[in-house]
């Protein structure tokens, strides 16, 4: 039985309770990529959310959050049947960019996950890219804490050695409330194209861009590259990048 959710603040950071099921976890019972994202992404709405500003209200501002690039590093997976606390806070402005950093923490309180993100303020009616500052819910507030995890980076692939992996057809239930792929998706999207043995190895860190919103009847072409411990990946809609990613594992 699931233990009840229990969240709260700490001064500038939110925490919320999650406890890892069956479904959420692969066949090693390790969580897996699509779930730690959806974790870290949806700490910072649930964040949000506590305070008032539910996606009802920002998208009456015509003022939402989509999720530009995150990046996590994994010191220990968590495991089906354990409760992980999800810890996440505000981390400044950097350009377009408003970030956000985070702690998937264990029941002893110490980190497995840590992770950082880069989000775009955009008007929900026409798609139009909005400034930070143009921000009216709140002030966007700077931490001085970081999490234990490298920069959110841009990621390309280089322009040899790169296999086309097949094509994946965005499907109804990979679809969130903005109409598009849910960010967390891409992990198990990720996931089911890599090479079998990277499929049950460790990750150890990862980082995705979302470049372009996949929507309803899209179907993504998926690229990939290894280079040593690292397999690189992007999904395109037709010749327009969508998700690039980097799979660190070992």
């Amino acid at each position: 039985m699931l233990n009840e959710r229990r969240q709260w603040r700490e001064d500038d950071r939110f925490f919320r309770q999650e406890e890892l099921t069956f479904r959420e976890c692969d066949v090693h019972g390790r969580a897996r990529t699509a779930t730690l994202l959806s974790f870290l992404a949806n700490g910072g709405a649930q964040d949000f959310e506590a305070r008032g500003f539910t996606y009802e209200y920002l998208y009456g501002l015509r003022q939402v959050f989509l999720l530009s690039r995150i990046a996590f590093r994994v010191h220990r997976c968590p495991v089906a049947g354990e409760t992980v606390t999800v810890s996440t806070w505000e981390n400044g402005v950097r350009g377009a960019h408003m970030c956000r950093d985070y702690e998937l923490l264990s029941e002893d309180g110490t980190p497995c996950v840590s992770g950082k993100s880069e989000w775009i303020l955009v008007d929900p009616l026409d798609r139009r890219i909005l400034r930070p500052s143009a921000f009216t819910g709140k002030e966007l507030t700077a931490s001085g804490r970081a999490a234990d995890c490298p920069a959110c980076r841009r990621i390309v692939l280089p322009g040899e050695g790169v296999e086309v992996l097949g094509e994946h057809p965005v499907a109804f239930s990979e679809l969130d409330h903005n109409g598009h792929v849910y960010s967390g998706s891409y992990g198990d999207i990720i996931w089911d194209a890599l090479p079998t043995d990277l499929q049950d190895a460790d990750l150890r860190e990862f980082q995705i861009n979302y470049s372009r919103e996949a929507t309803r009847g899209e179907t993504l072409t998926l690229l990939g590259c290894r280079q040593g411990d690292t397999y690189l990946m992007e999904g395109l809609c037709g010749t327009e990048r969508s998700f690039s990613c980097a799979c660190l594992f070992g």
